[in-house]
């Protein structure tokens, strides 16, 4: 199963969808395509561990919050994260470890300011789920 693919419409964003098997495969699956534009992963050694902790009132909204948090994170303690591992998660909630280094701008790609609500979406699909995600670089 392809984790995710980006989608060529926008000039200013970019868009991607992200996909997984269940919860936990696409919150980290939307991670790496985030860092992918982020960073150069090849190139981020995970040797720095975080625990990150987020809410929200669905699993819509949850996604939302987890990438506009790993966003705020980059920006607050210059770090790029190459692996992500969900330890907990439900509708509402999720406990992820992430595994990185500090921020280098060799190692950087694009800034991403923010997640935007252009043709956001999250379902669940046959195959698992299904995120699709604007960012404003």
């Amino acid at each position: 199963m392809q984790k995710y693919k980006f989608i060529n419409d926008l000039t200013s964003d970019v868009l991607f969808e992200a996909y997984g098997k269940d919860l936990k495969e696409v919150f980290e699956n939307a991670a790496l395509a985030l860092f992918s534009i982020i960073c150069q992963l090849d190139k981020v050694k995970p040797k720095d561990t975080e625990e990150f902790e987020i809410k929200g009132e669905n699993e819509e909204d949850l996604m939302f919050n987890w990438l506009q948090g790993l966003i705020a994170i980059v920006d607050t303690e210059h770090m790029f994260f190459s692996k992500f591992k969900v330890e907990e998660i439900n509708k509402t909630h999720i406990i992820a470890k992430l595994y990185g280094e500090p921020a280098t701008p060799e190692k950087g790609e694009t800034v991403v300011k923010a997640v935007t609500n252009y043709k956001y979406s999250f379902k669940k699909t046959k195959d698992g789920y299904k995120a699709r995600v604007s960012l404003d670089i």
